[in-house]
């Protein structure tokens, strides 16, 4: 396990006036295809998972957030095969514009208590748990 990589990765909880999070269905083009995730993406060299996620929600579904909205929550530890992912995942409530997907195949907003639906990927379960016990 200490031979794999480590892929930091910021996501998003964007949580409606309903309670509602927001998943993206991740297109047939990337790995884990099919599969319902959190917005967000890699933390590129230089970049806080802060800045990461400003863009990369700017990126994928067209939605201005600025640092202080952004409330972390949360994170995730997952050994995948060929690389471990740490994923930090924060809670937004505020943002400027239409959420519009940009780069998945589909956007649902889902009560928390709906999620188990979906299926996510393996290091997204334990973050959904914590969303159902705080919504």
């Amino acid at each position: 396990m200490a031979d794999k990589p480590l892929l930091l990765v910021a996501a998003a909880a964007l949580v409606d006036a309903d309670g509602r999070v927001l998943i993206c269905q991740r297109p047939a083009s990337k790995a884990l295809a099919g599969l319902w995730e959190f917005p967000g993406g890699k933390v590129e060299a230089g970049e806080t998972p802060e800045a990461c996620l400003i863009r990369e929600l700017d990126e994928e579904l067209g939605i201005a957030v600025t640092h202080a909205c952004l409330a972390p929550f949360v994170f995730a530890s997952h050994g995948y095969e060929s690389f471990h992912l740490l994923m930090p995942l924060y809670l937004i409530r505020r943002w400027e514009g239409q959420v519009t997907a940009r780069e998945h195949a589909a956007l649902a907003w889902v009560k928390p208590s709906r999620m188990g639906d979906y299926s996510m990927p393996p290091a997204d379960a334990p973050l959904v748990a914590w969303l159902r016990d705080l919504l």
